[in-house]
């Protein structure tokens, strides 16, 4: 056993293009541990395990790795020096076979030619130390999720690891699944391998992790034994909230116009799809800001696409209006009055290099065209009125998209779903990426398109615009509702609990796990 850490990383710093990724980010493992590493999205997570496992080089800071100064300058060296990486999406050949999958890149010779039956011995050894049998002749491709796997820990093991870090890995896995794999996770650490846990999952972390790291705008704000830490302080630490001390107005929203009471537009019901949306209900009214809230990977965005159309749910129902709704593809939500302003501009939002007016039509471009010829006299007087109604700053209609600011980008998309006359907008992370000017502008304009009439669901995971914005919340947590809070009900201090223990907890249960 090693005296000490078995990983030490201190003061690690690393930018991409001058922007910090990184600021004084810190991890501390120990010999025969599982060591949960968690946070939000750009937290700095990944950058850190890259960091680790010499993918990324990083800028200051020292790594100290079994009693020693670690230089990994890629991830053959890191592997070499026994970390393994086992991540979300497997890294494996899935056409080749399990024995092949595990030896590969250490492969058993004989006479210079592959000793087939010492590497199908050896991949059985491996597998059985884990109760998993099966034919390692097969090709991957054969086996479950879960299998490949146990496959993949196995090819780590193979490479003698003191240190497997496992990213993500019970995300496609099913409940049954899930306890094999941390069955695993507790044969590892027997057998003295250190594992470093990422997960969003908190029940996953409290069950199988000793010891929990927090990340946060690039930099580690809190280590902590896992016994020591309760759900809400944990949630409240990866989001940056005292909930004793949440005051003041930090949005442009004003409150609502209206009574919350409007009519029902769009019902969900026991919504399931993939493995993110397991059991997802909620009711959105005329008029309001509805808001889903909740950690990364609670299913706020799955559910909001299976609504769209863009995933077909496996359970559940849909009615809108007064009809059953079942979109199979985005198109048929648009005709029927939605419209879907996605959480990644720049990927799936904009076309970089057409104009704003190109951009700002292409949902109505089947309404303003005949025999496939563009209306263009229609097309200018849209585009001309909401870049007046939506103030939006540009040299003109003509101007590349890629060239205006983040928040200009985001108000042609907003206008390419007004110009639809839509009833219900999803609105996912609206005023990411953008200043704080053009994320007031954004709040004001939202507020005024629900006080219109026009019902809003919002996924935010600022919990000030969920709190200050939004008329009616739905908590999500591991891909189930977990709480719905309207008027002064939705407070920080409920959403936080809710999001931690599945529950809205009165004051005198926030202290309680």
């Amino acid at each position: 056993m090693i005296d000490g850490a078995l990983l030490s990383m201190r003061g690690i710093d690393k930018r991409f293009a001058g922007i910090p990724a990184l600021r004084q980010a810190s991890l501390e493992v120990r010999p025969g541990e599982v060591h949960a590493l968690i946070g939000q999205n750009g937290a700095g997570k990944s950058t850190l395990i890259k960091v680790l496992t010499g993918y990324h080089r990083r800028d200051a800071g020292e790594v100290t790795y079994l009693g020693r100064p670690l230089e990994a300058n890629s991830p053959q060296q890191a592997q070499a020096s026994g970390i393994s990486t086992i991540y979300q999406e497997i890294n494996l050949v899935p056409l080749r076979s399990v024995t092949e999958n595990i030896c590969l890149g250490r492969e058993k010779r004989r006479f210079g030619l592959l000793d087939w039956r010492a590497m199908h011995q050896e991949a059985e050894r491996l597998l059985s130390s884990f109760r998993v049998k099966l034919d390692v002749r097969r090709p991957l491709m054969d086996f479950s999720t879960a299998t490949q796997q146990m496959v993949a820990i196995a090819r780590a093991i193979g490479f003698s690891a003191r240190l497997v870090i496992m990213d993500e890995p019970t995300s496609s896995l099913d409940e049954q699944e899930v306890g094999v794999l941390f069955d695993v996770i507790r044969q590892l650490k027997t057998n003295g391998v250190s594992v470093i846990f990422v997960s969003h999952k908190l029940d996953e972390l409290y069950e199988v992790c000793d010891r929990v790291t927090i990340m946060r705008d690039g930099s580690t704000v809190c280590s902590a034994n896992m016994t020591e830490i309760t759900k809400l302080e944990l949630v409240s630490q990866m989001l940056g909230r005292d909930v004793s001390k949440v005051a003041g107005h930090a949005t442009a929203f004003s409150r609502s116009a209206t009574d919350g009471e409007g009519d029902v537009v769009l019902v969900a019901e026991s919504l399931a799809a993939g493995q993110a949306v397991r059991d997802v209900s909620f009711r959105l009214r005329r008029g309001e800001i509805a808001s889903f809230a909740g950690l990364l990977g609670a299913g706020r965005t799955e559910t909001a696409r299976v609504v769209f159309g863009a995933d077909r749910p496996r359970a559940g129902s849909m009615s809108l209006g007064a009809r059953p709704f079942a979109p199979a593809h985005p198109r048929d939500a648009i005709d029927a009055g939605l419209g879907f302003v996605t959480e990644d501009r720049k990927m799936e939002g904009i076309v970089p290099d057409m104009s704003v007016a190109e951009n700002m039509t292409l949902a109505l471009l089947p309404r303003i065209s005949r025999n496939g010829v563009v209306d263009e006299k229609r097309q200018r007087e849209v585009v001309k009125r909401f870049i007046k109604e939506l103030g939006i700053k540009c040299s003109g209609p003509a101007q590349k998209i890629r060239e205006l600011s983040g928040g200009n980008q985001q108000k042609v998309l907003l206008a390419r779903w007004l110009a639809m006359n839509p009833d219900v907008l999803i609105l996912d992370e609206p005023t990411r990426g953008i200043d704080v000017g053009a994320k007031g502008e954004i709040q004001r304009l939202i507020r005024s398109l629900s006080d219109s009439g026009l019902t809003v669901l919002m996924i935010s995971s600022e919990l000030e615009e969920v709190v200050e914005g939004a008329d009616r919340v739905f908590v999500l947590r591991e891909g189930r509702t977990v709480a719905e809070l309207s008027g002064e009900e939705i407070t920080e201090e409920r959403i936080l609990a809710a999001m931690a223990q599945g529950h809205v907890a009165h004051h005198d249960q926030e202290a309680a796990q």
